[in-house]
């Protein structure tokens, strides 16, 4: 486990490709790029300077020397935030390819989930001119940047994650995800993504698709409902007022998009827009459930924000912006490469609880912390089998899966425009 993404960190070919210019990293310093790679993974959140005193203590004089807080401020500017996309690929490579029995699908298809939020950054000059300011009930100016996320909600890993300035919409962020997306792909969306020409892009990919429709989408929508058909095959066309000047389709070019009727609990009706036409294969009764599954990309926002605490950025710069948010999400895949492998060795021994049992995800990232260091070092280190110690500190930290539980939901929960989680002057000592 993790042996390509080990020898991806300490290949000459990830510092080539990914730092900023060719005359860095000649030399041989205390700082060399896979030492600088590991401790941008360990998780900072503290004080730098208590960073770096806890990170070289895991070393050997020889092998990592002592740095000070500016050297590691100065040679981490020399390192490209897309790094990090690069191990996350290696890591998913590695899962999709090499592991095709565990890999968990839904009739064939891959389920991937798109979502978007907002992450709140630091108040610098820079950071405004790039993403833009936003005001909050107080009309205090905050700097948010639009987050948006591919998911596998089956299998639990981030396939893409990208940050971008706020003035730009959902839609447009997330059609930088489809070059991680293949034709066994289904992607499901909520009802902030339809459109005909976000259909029109999916079509022209043969990429299969879910999406949530509002009522109001169009008078097609409206009459479907009324009619209270459980699924309807239609033709849809472009908006009357849709500018097409600049497209590749007209105003009569019809794409056929299959209806589906979801009754909720209190008489509530969701209507879902599908590429899934073949009712035979695809039964109505089934798109309730699936629609559901995209639920698992709300989660792991929870996940970034809340335990592994992505607003509390190392620095100031969209740099380390950048770097910190990639680090987040390729550690994300880290942890989940392996609880996966926990979680199928605990099915055989929840069979005679009252409940199965899941790994704490709050606790299991912090006792990632130096162990993500000690994952990724050399062959030549002397430390023991750090996956395996993980595996037996998760398995005491596991919690009970309780089904059926329901609970209020708040909409604007992962949308609060809220100060930044850093100050200018001060970070965390614990």
């Amino acid at each position: 486990m993790f042996k390509k993404v080990k020898a991806e960190i300490f290949s000459n070919g990830l510092k080539t490709n990914f730092k900023v210019s060719k005359e860095q990293f000649t030399r041989n310093r205390k700082q060399r790029f896979p030492i600088l790679i590991l401790f941008m993974l360990n998780f900072l959140r503290k004080s730098l300077s208590l960073e770096i005193e806890n990170f070289t203590s895991l070393f050997t004089i020889s092998s990592c020397s002592k740095f000070t807080k500016s050297a590691f401020v100065q040679a981490r500017k020399k390192v490209k935030p897309e790094v990090f996309d690069r191990l996350s690929q290696v890591l998913l490579n590695e899962f999709y390819t090499d592991n095709e029995s565990a890999i968990k699908l839904w009739k064939g298809f891959r389920l991937l989930a798109v979502d978007g939020t907002r992450i709140t950054l630091p108040i610098t000059g820079e950071l405004k001119e790039i993403y833009g300011e936003v005001k909050n009930q107080y009309s205090t100016a905050l700097v948010q940047a639009r987050c948006s996320i591919i998911y596998d909600v089956l299998n639990k890993y981030v396939l893409d994650g990208v940050l971008k300035p706020i003035k730009l919409g959902e839609r447009d962020l997330a059609l930088n995800h489809f070059d991680h997306c293949k034709e066994s792909d289904l992607i499901i969306y909520d009802r902030g993504y339809p459109s005909y020409d976000f259909i029109y892009k999916h079509v022209k990919r043969n990429l299969n698709y879910l999406m949530r429709v509002k009522i109001s989408f169009s008078g097609l929508i409206k009459d479907f409902e009324k009619s209270r058909k459980k699924s309807l095959e239609v033709t849809i066309y472009p908006g009357k007022n849709a500018k097409l000047s600049d497209k590749e389709y007209t105003k009569d070019s019809p794409i056929k998009v299959r209806l589906v009727r979801v009754e909720l609990v209190k008489g509530n009706v969701e209507i879902l827009m599908t590429s899934l036409l073949d009712s035979k294969l695809y039964a109505t009764r089934q798109f309730k459930e699936l629609y559901f599954k995209r639920w698992g990309v709300e989660t792991f926002y929870d996940e970034l924000k809340n335990k592994l605490r992505v607003e509390h950025f190392s620095g100031y710069s969209n740099q380390i912006i950048l770097q910190d948010f990639k680090a987040a999400l390729f550690v994300s895949n880290v942890q989940t490469l392996i609880v996966s492998e926990l979680e199928d060795e605990l099915k055989d021994s929840n069979k005679d609880k009252k409940y199965d049992y899941k790994v704490n995800k709050n606790v299991s990232y912090g006792l990632l912390k130096n162990r993500v260091v000690e994952l990724f070092l050399n062959e030549n280190s002397t430390k023991g089998d750090i996956v395996e110690e993980l595996k037996s500190l998760y398995k005491l930290h596991l919690v009970p899966i309780r089904l059926n539980r329901k609970f209020e939901r708040n909409p604007g929960k992962y949308r609060a425009r809220i100060k930044p989680k850093i100050t200018k002057n001060q970070k965390n000592g614990v």
